[in-house]
């Protein structure tokens, strides 16, 4: 499957921006977690928030509260990200599960200045 993220830009603090990842190929049908990872500059990536294909959510304690996941359907995922910090700055990359095999596309940049 592949996968392409969208959204990414320069905002200040406080505002908000929302970020797109679209798959496609072969094996859209067999995806079943779908979720986003940042990366920092100097840190290791890390998941920010997945979502199920039942629509389950999970988010790292850093964007709870601030960040909404959710998808439509099997090809197409978003993050609403409200209220962003310039800790949010960095690479966001989506990432889909197919069976075991995980998946990672191209990321988009947030840049968030003080």
């Amino acid at each position: 499957v592949q996968l392409q993220a969208f959204g990414g830009g320069s905002v200040q603090a406080g505002e908000s921006l929302k970020l797109s990842c679209v798959a496609s190929g072969g094996s859209i049908a067999s995806i079943n977690t779908l979720a986003w990872y940042h990366w920092a500059p100097g840190k290791q990536r890390e998941s920010v928030a997945e979502i199920t294909r039942d629509g389950s959510t999970n988010y790292a304690d850093s964007v709870k509260g601030r960040f909404t996941i959710s998808r439509d359907g099997a090809k197409r995922m978003y993050l609403q990200m409200n209220d962003l910090k310039p800790e949010d700055t960095g690479v966001h990359y989506c990432w889909a599960r197919t069976g075991t095999v995980g998946n990672w596309g191209q990321g988009t940049l947030v840049t968030v200045s003080s």
